[in-house]
């Protein structure tokens, strides 16, 4: 029987060395908290990254980036407002990534998704 939760956690540890060769400094894996997890959050150029990574052998089921759902994507939302407050990081600038692995290929969406501002009131 496959264990999904290691096969994912192959995958993040395979998306994290990509994005450090691309020159990201890696901050934290798996990040969870009441609201959600995001799997990878990353640093370059001034702007925080909080990165959904998603894996599949093949497409039959879709391709890895659409099963990142307006649903999942909300949670990641909740969960990088709580990693910002925390962090007191305020007014940085921040994005949204998928990476999408489909067997061994690897494809990066930077901006995939933009916050929902209605999140954003305090």
């Amino acid at each position: 029987m496959i264990n999904k939760r290691a096969v994912g956690k192959e995958y993040e540890i395979k998306a994290a060395n990509f994005l450090k060769q691309l020159g990201y400094k890696i901050l934290e894996k798996n990040y969870t908290t009441k609201q959600g997890e995001i799997d990878i959050i990353a640093f370059i150029h001034d702007t925080y990254i909080f990165v959904e990574v998603k894996f599949r052998q093949n497409d039959k089921k879709g391709y890895p980036f659409e099963m990142v759902t307006k649903s999942k994507q909300r949670k990641i939302m909740k969960t990088a407002i709580s990693y910002c407050l925390k962090k007191k990081l305020f007014g940085n600038p921040m994005r949204f990534d998928i990476i999408s692995i489909l067997e061994n290929d690897i494809t990066h969406y930077k901006n995939a998704f933009e916050m929902d501002q209605k999140l954003c009131r305090f």
